[in-house]
């Protein structure tokens, strides 16, 4: 696999497409950064992207995680205090997840966002964005139903923090798109580079397969589940025989969240997938690739519930090192 193919496998969207081959042409010492909210636990919107973070250090990149302490308080997470007290927490679990620790540079946001330069930078992107377009930008981010004058700012912060990390690459899932071009809007008003962005997919709702899996609504997986827990999660998921289910009676989408998190959780980490049966059932099946077990599910080859079960087992090997962190 060459560094453009790591790079890009598993992405919804690059921007650009010219810009990311030229990273990938002399990818060795550029920077990447992905930037979180302090929540203290790890969730399987959180592992998608470092997934992706671990792409890019195996391509060559340096990684910066930005636990977002400033971000977090202005989105209503709580006092600075309490945020802060789960930023340690989160960078342990993201090193035993598997970023590479040597590789890895953790910034917390007031470190540098509360400085004068900052300041007045981010006034000045204040002085060129309207208020609707600020909100356009958080509206997939944003915590509770009325937008307050901190999370119209939010965005213009999140457009700033990448110059002043010193990043090649910015990355995040789908919900960061419109923040992401709002910086590549704005930028350029204060003399800096429009940022190249890199989006990764979002997953659908566990048990449901509409929307997208949200650690505030819904069914998520995270790093304080035990074994019992995650499986009793992933057997009650929605998993058609199918990777394309037709929509609800009421015309909303779907998606196979089983072989979603098969295909962006698992096979990147995994050389080898074994689905374990009994021999009076066909006996193991073993995967290299993510399409052959698709295509066997599709085929029904593959039991909706023994490709539960695998899910189950896998997700219990990426989660245990975290969870072992948070017992200690």
């Amino acid at each position: 696999m060459d560094a453009h193919e790591r790079i890009t496998r598993n992405t919804a969207e690059v921007v650009t497409e010219e810009e990311i081959e030229t990273l990938a042409d002399d990818p060795d010492g550029k920077r990447a950064y992905v930037g979180y909210e302090p929540s203290g636990v790890l969730h399987i919107g959180h592992m998608l992207t470092a997934n992706k973070l671990i792409d890019l250090q195996e391509a060559g990149f340096e990684v910066t995680v930005l636990l977002a302490d400033v971000h977090a308080y202005l989105n209503d997470k709580g006092s600075f205090a309490e945020i802060r007290s789960t930023a340690e927490r989160m960078r342990d679990q993201f090193i035993a997840y598997g970023l590479d620790e040597s590789n890895t540079q953790f910034v917390l946001g007031s470190d540098f966002q509360l400085d004068e330069d900052y300041t007045l930078d981010l006034h000045a992107l204040e002085l060129e964005t309207t208020l609707a377009r600020a909100e356009r930008a958080m509206s997939e981010i944003k915590s509770g139903d009325s937008v307050k004058v901190s999370q119209a700012v939010y965005p213009l912060m999140q457009a700033l923090d990448i110059p002043y990390l010193g990043v090649d690459l910015a990355v995040g899932g789908m919900e960061q798109r419109k923040v992401h071009m709002l910086a590549r809007d704005v930028l350029p008003s204060i003399d800096r580079e429009p940022p190249t962005s890199l989006h990764t997919p979002l997953i659908a709702d566990l048990g449901t397969g509409r929307g997208k899996m949200s650690s505030s609504t819904g069914v998520t997986i995270s790093m304080e589940d035990s074994r019992e827990a995650i499986e009793t999660k992933v057997n009650d998921a929605y998993c058609p025989p199918t990777a394309d289910p037709d929509p609800t009676e009421e015309g909303v989408e779907r998606e196979n969240p089983v072989l979603q998190v098969f295909e962006y959780h698992v096979f990147p980490r995994f050389e080898t997938v074994v689905v374990e049966r009994p021999d009076e059932y066909g006996g193991d099946l073993e995967y290299e690739a993510y399409e052959t077990l698709e295509a066997d599910l599709e085929s029904g080859e593959l039991h909706p519930e023994d490709a539960k079960g695998a899910l189950a087992a896998y997700l219990d090997r990426l989660i245990a090192p975290g969870r072992e962190q948070l017992a200690e």
